[in-house]
């Protein structure tokens, strides 16, 4: 199977696509850049992705309602 910007290799280590799972868990955007930026972490990015999903959790705990 070819990388294409559906389907890209960093994206085809896992038993699902993080957009599958995000969709089928009903998740908001936060917490799905988060399962996106963690998921590819290893095969993509490295710790840069792992501090972009950071950033997506702090934002998630500053938008948590009181």
């Amino acid at each position: 199977m070819s990388d294409t910007p559906e389907n890209p290799s960093h994206y085809k280590q896992g038993g699902i696509q993080p957009w599958d799972y995000i969709v089928a868990n009903n998740m908001c955007y936060l917490s799905g850049n988060v399962v996106k930026y963690v998921t590819r972490y290893k095969y993509k990015n490295g710790l840069e992705d792992l501090k972009k999903a950071r950033a997506y959790i702090d934002k998630m705990i500053d938008t948590f309602p009181a």
